[in-house]
């Protein structure tokens, strides 16, 4: 069996190490990196789109990349509770036309006791900015 520390239960120190390494992953912009800290048969709702399974997640992620360029995510902790994180997030990136956009939302992850996510619960705005109202890239 395969594990992915921290695992449940959370405290704040590994609370905030699973959101770091969410954020880490993430930015990579790499969908197989990515998608192996769900569980085979995670279940996602990622604002209107339902999804399951790693197969699909891995798909998502591909479209997402490939309308939104020059990715860069923040995540922050907001609670935690056993098994569960709740994160507040933002990210900036732009469509193939030049516009910037900033898209903000929560999470709310659901971990399996090896430390994969097997459920994640997403809403999420997106905001269009300008190139001079971009945060500075970490």
């Amino acid at each position: 069996m395969t594990q992915r520390p921290p695992l449940p239960p959370f405290d704040e120190s590994s609370a905030r190490a699973k959101v770091q390494a969410a954020e880490d992953a993430w930015n990579s912009r790499d969908p197989e990196r990515v998608a192996l800290a769900y569980t085979e048969d995670c279940v996602w709702r990622n604002r209107h789109e339902f999804i399951t399974g790693r197969d699909e997640i891995r798909a998502f992620l591909r479209r997402k990349w490939e309308k939104e360029l020059d990715y860069r995510l923040r995540k922050e902790l907001w609670s935690w509770s056993g098994n569960r994180i709740s994160v507040c997030f933002r990210y900036e990136w732009h469509d193939a036309g030049g516009q910037w956009w900033r898209s903000y939302g929560n999470e709310q992850w659901e971990f399996a006791p090896d430390g994969l996510m097997r459920r994640r619960e997403a809403s999420i705005n997106d905001v269009p900015i300008t190139e001079g109202q971009r945060e500075s890239p970490a």
